[in-house]
Protein backbone atom coordinates (compact mmCIF):
# COMPACT_ATOMS: atom_id res chain seq x y z
CA UNK A 1 0.00 0.00 0.00
CA UNK A 2 1.30 3.17 -1.06
CA UNK A 3 -0.13 6.99 -1.19
CA UNK A 4 -0.16 9.30 -3.59
CA UNK A 5 -0.75 13.25 -2.74
CA UNK A 6 -3.12 15.03 -5.53
CA UNK A 7 -3.35 18.79 -6.13
CA UNK A 8 -7.30 18.86 -7.85
CA UNK A 9 -8.99 21.74 -10.21
CA UNK A 10 -12.20 20.74 -10.25
CA UNK A 11 -14.61 22.13 -13.22
CA UNK A 12 -11.87 22.20 -15.58
CA UNK A 13 -12.43 22.03 -19.18
CA UNK A 14 -11.36 18.82 -19.20
CA UNK A 15 -10.08 16.04 -17.71
CA UNK A 16 -6.24 15.07 -17.60
CA UNK A 17 -3.19 13.95 -14.98
CA UNK A 18 -1.13 16.57 -15.18
CA UNK A 19 2.99 17.17 -14.01
CA UNK A 20 4.51 16.37 -10.58
CA UNK A 21 5.41 19.88 -8.97
CA UNK A 22 6.91 19.82 -5.79
CA UNK A 23 6.02 15.96 -5.20
CA UNK A 24 2.41 16.22 -5.78
CA UNK A 25 0.51 15.87 -8.98
CA UNK A 26 -1.82 17.81 -10.46
CA UNK A 27 -5.04 16.23 -11.85
CA UNK A 28 -7.72 17.84 -13.34
CA UNK A 29 -11.67 16.98 -13.21
CA UNK A 30 -14.56 18.24 -15.68
CA UNK A 31 -16.77 17.20 -12.25
CA UNK A 32 -17.86 20.29 -9.45
CA UNK A 33 -16.48 20.26 -6.24
CA UNK A 34 -19.87 19.10 -4.91
CA UNK A 35 -21.07 16.02 -2.96
CA UNK A 36 -18.02 14.41 -3.39
CA UNK A 37 -18.22 14.15 -7.47
CA UNK A 38 -14.81 15.34 -7.85
CA UNK A 39 -12.83 13.00 -5.69
CA UNK A 40 -15.06 10.46 -7.28
CA UNK A 41 -13.48 11.65 -10.66
CA UNK A 42 -10.28 11.65 -9.60
CA UNK A 43 -9.91 8.39 -7.89
CA UNK A 44 -11.80 6.99 -11.73
CA UNK A 45 -9.19 9.03 -13.42
CA UNK A 46 -6.42 7.42 -11.44
CA UNK A 47 -7.32 3.75 -11.20
CA UNK A 48 -6.85 3.06 -14.50
CA UNK A 49 -3.78 5.25 -15.39
CA UNK A 50 -2.15 3.07 -11.94
CA UNK A 51 -2.87 -0.26 -13.81
CA UNK A 52 -5.38 -0.88 -10.72
CA UNK A 53 -8.97 -1.60 -9.86
CA UNK A 54 -11.23 1.64 -8.54
CA UNK A 55 -11.88 0.16 -5.47
CA UNK A 56 -8.16 0.15 -4.64
CA UNK A 57 -7.65 4.29 -4.71
CA UNK A 58 -9.06 5.89 -1.94
CA UNK A 59 -9.51 9.19 -0.50
CA UNK A 60 -7.75 9.30 2.98
CA UNK A 61 -7.29 13.14 3.47
CA UNK A 62 -8.94 16.16 1.95
CA UNK A 63 -12.61 15.30 1.23
CA UNK A 64 -13.22 19.31 1.29
CA UNK A 65 -9.73 20.55 0.14
CA UNK A 66 -7.94 20.88 -3.24
CA UNK A 67 -4.62 19.17 -1.79
CA UNK A 68 -5.98 15.51 -1.31
CA UNK A 69 -4.21 11.70 -0.16
CA UNK A 70 -4.97 8.64 -1.86
CA UNK A 71 -4.23 5.44 -0.61
CA UNK A 72 -3.65 3.07 -3.53
CA UNK A 73 -3.26 -0.59 -2.18
CA UNK A 74 -1.62 -3.30 -4.25
CA UNK A 75 1.59 -0.78 -4.93
CA UNK A 76 4.57 1.33 -3.79
CA UNK A 77 5.78 4.55 -3.95
CA UNK A 78 8.43 3.95 -6.45
CA UNK A 79 6.16 1.87 -8.66
CA UNK A 80 3.11 4.81 -8.59
CA UNK A 81 5.97 7.40 -9.68
CA UNK A 82 7.03 5.17 -12.45
CA UNK A 83 3.54 4.63 -13.87
CA UNK A 84 2.56 8.06 -13.09
CA UNK A 85 5.92 9.46 -14.52
CA UNK A 86 7.20 11.28 -11.61
CA UNK A 87 10.64 12.68 -11.75
CA UNK A 88 13.45 10.96 -10.53
CA UNK A 89 14.90 12.32 -7.76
Amino acid sequence: MAFLKVRVTPGARETAIGEWVDGVLRVKVREIAEKGRANEAVARLLAPALGVAAGDVVLKRGATSREKLFEVAGLNDAEIGRRLGAPML
